[in-house]
């Protein structure tokens, strides 16, 4: 596989939770477009007493929906992939209302330092409020009835995106990391390209055997879908190398190019792609610019 086949025959059922696996169901949030697809999944994870996999987003219809889902059961923890306002707003409400604890890598905060008179583009999309009851590490293990989850630090889509794994069934909630649908937005400030790239590394020394993502249907063949997703970013990074060599100077007009056959709904997203790429490659020497890069900034390869 050269790039990945996507999956976008999913059927969301909004309002309703449904089974994906043993002792996992799928409620989709109805936050559809051209972003999140066909809403936010949020997971419910054990029998009795459970956990809660990002609770998503401040929509009134969807919190009643998850609340009539947990009817008679008791949710001990409420675990929050990243700090996207399609994610975890709900998370604290939910926490309060049922007395279980808030988990996730952190709050929210950018990959790195903002250059002096920057604005960060991506600052409304994100819940600068949440604050976990724990701050995960990498590896730790969150425990309850019937169940247990490690922490994956996946950082990439954003600086604290975190990925959960049901070990015992060999079920991976890849979150905004990894999804059948379509490909992650890693957007600077907020995201790397390096530490997306480092990431997906890291779930190939995994043996996981499922994805259930934070948007669409799982990814049943992970190690492929992945070393897809790395080709796919090689290509893209080789695509921007081949515009500066033809000439293009500016992301903007790269756009045009690259992402001809795309959306154009997503052609800002797009352009903050190639800047995560651009920054991606000044960091290893193979660009350059005047001054600290952005949006607008004229690229030359590197002499």
């Amino acid at each position: 596989m050269t790039s990945p086949r996507f999956e976008t025959d999913f059927q969301p059922h909004h309002g309703q939770a449904i089974d994906v696996a043993a002792g996992v169901q799928r409620l989709t949030a109805t936050n559809d477009g051209p972003l999140t697809f066909h809403g936010t999944n949020t997971y419910i994870v054990g029998e009795n007493s459970v956990a809660i996999i990002d609770p998503g987003p401040a929509i009134e219809s969807h919190y009643l929906a998850l609340k009539k889902a947990l009817r008679g059961r008791e949710v001990t923890h409420v675990l929050v992939s990243h700090t996207h306002i399609d994610h975890s707003p709900l998370a604290t409400r939910l926490a309060r209302e049922t007395g279980a604890v808030t988990v996730a890598e952190g709050p929210h905060r950018a990959a790195r330092d903002l250059y002096v008179g920057e604005v960060n583009p991506l600052a409304e999309s994100s819940d600068m409020d949440f604050r976990p009851d724990i701050e995960a590490e990498d590896g730790a293990v969150i425990e309850g009835e019937g169940w247990a989850l490690r922490v994956i630090h996946t950082p990439g889509h954003t600086a604290n995106h975190a990925a959960f794994a049901l070990e015992k069934e060999a079920i991976l909630f890849s979150a905004d990391h990894v999804m059948a649908w379509a490909t992650s937005i890693v957007a600077p400030p907020d995201g790397a390209m390096s530490d997306y790239m480092a990431s997906l590394e890291k779930l190939l020394l995994r043996d996981d055997r499922i994805y259930l993502p934070g948007h669409g249907g799982p990814v049943k063949e992970p190690p492929q879908f992945v070393r897809a997703l790395k080709t796919h970013r090689k290509m893209r990074e080789a695509a921007i190398l081949d515009r500066l060599r033809k000439g293009d100077r500016h992301i903007a007009d790269m756009v045009k190019v690259i992402y001809r056959d795309t959306d154009s709904r997503l052609h800002r997203a797009a352009a903050l792609s190639l800047l995560a790429h651009m920054e991606d490659l000044l960091g290893r020497g193979l660009v350059e610019t005047d001054g600290a890069p952005s949006i607008n900034s004229a690229f030359n390869l590197t002499p």
